[in-house]
């Protein structure tokens, strides 16, 4: 059995076994939700975040345009606290990450486990080869639309916003998706997720909670520009031509600025929300590669839905159009220094795409908004060029 463990642990066959029988067992537990909720013995407060769900799922496909399809309409019950424990890891003087190549999504710089001890494992062994390693547990993942993803036991702790934030981060998956391009992929759900959260609270009329959401997307803003300046120090720091004793050293003194700044940044926060959880994780080359994949360029698709007034069907056509250049081409547009319209990016902020124009059928329609005056927003869409 020993021996057999062993080999799971390295062969790629192995592991892929795992992950499969991990969706499987879900697809084989989905129950859906209208069926939970109508089940006299379903408890009352299960049976009110699930109802809870269902309009904040209504909402996604109808004022964001986000698919109409099975994905969370169904409903899973987990004997854990997580559904996987992502990977994430880095050498030791390097900041960018280690990626995993799989058939479907493509290289990633992560890589899943549905078991905490399995990752935990693989981690240790990372460790060993030298690595910085960072291990994030999941609430929820995407399958991409391969699967009608469920509503996870482990999603409905969280509260009311973030629990509407996971939702539409995970089905934005379905809208855009580049193989082995992990920044782009999580930047452009992370600015649908935003968006979509201000507009769900909007139309809720809980303009208080309105204010706390906005508060707190400044300050992650705020904290991940220390983290990428970190980075940033970092890469330098490794090309340097010092030995590895000395970068050791000034990365260890790295790490501790980056600590002394957040406290700097701290301190003006007098209320609301804070990211002292965020920062209480070890920091390392790892830690800063996972919050890069999700916000290197997240200013620069922000900056992007600004440029096709909000008009999120047209933000999407654009973003798809964005996915088949090539990469270092989608990139440089991405995290650039103007906007796709060619006006300056805002202070502090990476600006958006510029994108060649493209015949409008290639990109099929997704629904329909109900917003008003929409047409300026698709013509702008199909405008936005580079020079």
């Amino acid at each position: 059995m020993a021996g057999l463990a062993l080999a799971c642990l390295v062969l790629p066959g192995c592991y892929l076994a795992h992950v499969s029988a991990g969706q499987m067992e879900l697809s084989r537990a989905r129950q859906p939700i209208a069926e939970v909720i109508a089940r006299p013995e379903t408890p009352a407060a299960l049976r009110e975040r699930l109802d809870y769900v269902s309009r904040v799922r209504r909402f996604a496909a109808e004022a964001l345009a986000l698919p109409d399809n099975g994905s969370f309409t169904g409903f899973v019950q987990l004997d854990r606290p997580y559904v996987v424990w992502n990977i994430f890891a880095a050498p030791e003087f390097a900041v960018e990450p280690k990626t995993w190549c799989f058939p479907i999504a493509g290289c990633v710089a992560y890589r899943g486990y549905f078991d905490e001890g399995k990752a935990r494992n693989y981690a240790r062994r990372l460790q060993h080869q030298g690595y910085d390693v960072y291990v994030a547990p999941v609430a929820a993942y995407s399958t991409l639309g391969h699967f009608d993803d469920p509503v996870l036991s482990t999603m409905l702790g969280y509260g009311d916003i973030e629990l509407a934030a996971l939702i539409f981060h995970e089905l934005a998956h379905q809208v855009a998706y580049v193989r082995g391009d992990s920044a782009f992929n999580e930047a452009f759900a992370t600015a649908v997720e935003l968006e979509g959260t201000r507009r769900w609270l909007e139309s809720l009329g809980r303009a208080d909670e309105l204010d706390g959401f906005l508060r707190m997307r400044e300050r992650l803003f705020a904290v991940t520009g220390l983290m990428a300046g970190t980075r940033q120090r970092l890469a330098e720091l490794y090309s340097s031509g010092m030995t590895q004793d000395e970068m050791r050293q000034a990365k260890k003194r790295e790490f501790g600025r980056l600590q002394q700044d957040y406290a700097v940044l701290r301190a003006g926060w007098s209320d609301g929300a804070n990211l002292d959880r965020m920062m209480a994780v070890e920091l390392n080359n790892a830690r800063l590669a996972a919050v890069s994949t999700y916000h290197q360029c997240l200013p620069g698709f922000v900056n992007l839905l600004a440029d096709v007034d909000g008009y999120l069907p047209a933000f999407y056509r654009v973003v798809r159009r964005a996915g088949r250049e090539p990469a270092g081409v989608r990139a440089e547009r991405l995290c650039g220094a103007v906007s796709a319209t060619g006006a300056p990016a805002e202070e502090g902020i990476a600006a958006a795409a510029a994108l060649q124009p493209e015949v409008a059928r290639n990109d099929r329609p997704h629904r329909v908004r109900l917003d008003p005056e929409p047409h300026e927003a698709i013509d702008r869409a199909d405008t936005v060029h580079s020079e």
